[in-house]
């Protein structure tokens, strides 16, 4: 009697799919062309996505007064007048600031390493010696421009997919926006229609769900890196543009982005002293107690409602899979299974409670 029950259909229905992909898996002529077609779609329409929601309410916002169309072209030239602007006033400052950067980091690492052979000659046992790891350090350079020329091709390959994926990618937004209304509507008419009320809620929750991460970290990342940049001409920090600009890249990885995008600033600090390296300890501490009580909860609220050490141990496992890529998917593909998987069970209870009223 139990195999006739919704979930055990489904289960079943699941396994099989599986074991087929599985089976297949084993063909290699059968499965590569899948996974070219997979990777070469994948990095433009995940670009395209993160773009797409986060353009998303000003496109919709526009379209009240106008045509959608019209709407997202505007988009694009008011962000090619700012980007044009952006580069055009920060740009200079980002070149000195590197330029600087390379000029006084070789001296400063110079007079650290001076310091640190001292204390090793002084205290390091034998195995360690400081001429061993010159050694090491003057064969490792000595080879890197050979491994340079022998994976030229690998490295033109790569700038080639990446300006390929920058000049595809504005394309495949506008039509995200443009059409991306009808999506709903077509996944609804390959479900049975007495479901279709709940594939509805989900496809929506799912939506409200990456819409909620997407924007909500982009606007994190901004603030985060704007109170850096503030906070670094405080202290007086040398370079925090540039600084500044890394630490809001990296904070798009949720919990350790922070982190991880004060390293730089803060071995540049180590390399002046301990005491403005302890400043930029305490500037990050400071930035994070705003986003978390302030930002945070004013962007996502109690939406995703993810426990900091899950986090932690989905980047740990996502980073180690898939690297970089999974380290950026990981928090909102879990965010939308968690979804599917809780509208799942309230429906299965819903349909057994249902069907329990009938029986009674």
């Amino acid at each position: 009697m139990w195999v006739n029950k919704p979930f055990f259909k489904y289960a079943s229905g699941l396994i099989l799919i599986l074991l087929i992909i599985f089976l297949f898996g084993k063909i290699d002529y059968f499965i590569w062309p899948f996974q070219k077609f997979i990777i070469t779609l994948f990095f433009p329409i995940l670009i395209a996505g993160l773009v797409y929601y986060i353009l998303r309410p000003i496109a919709h916002w526009l379209s009240r007064y106008m045509p959608l169309a019209i709407s997202i072209l505007l988009i694009y030239l008011l962000f090619g007048v700012l980007g044009y602007f952006t580069l055009k006033t920060a740009g200079p400052m980002v070149i000195s600031q590197v330029s600087h950067l390379m000029d006084i980091v070789p001296d400063r690492a110079e007079a650290l390493a001076d310091t640190s052979r001292t204390i090793l000659e002084e205290r390091s046992p034998d195995f360690l010696s400081v001429e061993k790891i010159k050694d090491y350090a003057m064969d490792y350079l000595d080879e890197f421009p050979q491994k340079i020329s022998t994976n030229a091709v690998t490295i033109f390959s790569t700038i080639t997919s990446i300006l390929t994926t920058i000049v595809i990618v504005p394309f495949i937004v506008f039509y995200f926006l443009k059409d991306g209304h009808k999506l709903k509507p077509y996944l609804l008419r390959h479900i049975p229609q007495s479901v279709e009320t709940e594939g509805s809620r989900i496809l929506a929750d799912v939506d409200k769900t990456l819409s909620t991460y997407i924007v909500g970290q982009f606007i994190i990342a901004v603030a985060d890196g704007a109170m850096m940049y503030i906070g670094y001409l405080i202290i007086g920090l040398e370079n925090a543009l540039v600084f500044a600009i890394f630490a809001t890249l990296l904070t798009v990885i949720p919990f350790l982005g922070p982190f991880i995008g004060i390293i730089p600033a803060l071995i540049s600090s180590l390399l002046i002293s301990p005491f403005m390296a302890l400043k930029v300890l305490i500037l990050m501490i400071i930035v994070q107690q705003v986003e978390g009580h302030l930002i945070t909860p004013q962007v996502m609220g109690k939406r995703l409602d993810i426990h900091p050490l899950t986090v932690i141990f989905l980047l740990l496992v996502a980073g180690s899979l898939y690297g970089f890529i999974g380290i950026l998917i990981a928090i909102p593909a879990y965010s939308v299974i968690k979804v599917i998987v809780n509208n799942f069970i309230r429906f299965y209870k819903l349909r057994n409670n249902t069907l329990e009223q009938k029986e009674g």
